[in-house]
């Protein structure tokens, strides 16, 4: 690790954050729950809110896919995730529910603000994220997708939208 120059788990828990928090809106795969704390962790992810019927560490099944992010991401559970995102904006984040509607607008199109902390919010794998948690969004984002297929693993959109997030609000070019 020392010769790819990670940090250690406390170096990530004294270190700046990028302003992004993700939420994982009624998540039933631990597997799904564990690569969103891996995800988190690479992308050095405020915190992440587990809300609903969305599984909490310690866990096996969420340890398999966290590899032990979830020691060094910071995680909170909520039973509403309406309550989470009610505290957030109160904390001034946008939130931004990732889900296909009519009226969304495709994630390549938006273009977060560089003074703005972000929400986003992820939803069930069946159900995708709810309907009260939409209507409560500020933005509703779409991964564009072009196949037979239209959906993707909670897991990939994550990696996909967290990635478009960090690249356009310029976190790499600091590093």
């Amino acid at each position: 690790m020392e010769e790819l120059n990670r940090l250690s788990v406390d170096e990530f828990k004294a270190s700046d954050k990028i302003p992004l928090v993700i939420i994982l809106d009624n998540i039933r795969s631990l597997n799904n729950v564990g690569s969103a704390f891996r995800t988190s962790d690479a992308f050095r992810i405020q915190k992440i809110y587990l809300c609903g019927i969305t599984g909490t560490p310690p866990h096996r099944d969420i340890q398999k896919t966290a590899l032990g992010a979830t020691e060094s991401v910071a995680w909170e559970y909520a039973t509403s995730t309406l309550d989470a995102i009610g505290s957030l904006k109160k904390e001034g984040f946008q939130i931004c529910a990732l889900e296909q509607v009519d009226k969304s607008t495709l994630l390549h199109e938006f273009q977060p603000s560089l003074d703005q902390k972000y929400a986003l919010v992820f939803g069930n794998e069946v159900f995708g994220v709810e309907e009260d948690v939409i209507l409560a969004s500020d933005h509703v984002l779409e991964i564009p997708q072009l196949g037979t297929k239209h959906s993707l693993n909670i897991s990939v959109s994550m990696g996909i939208t967290i990635w478009d997030f960090v690249s356009k609000m310029g976190v790499l070019e600091s590093k």
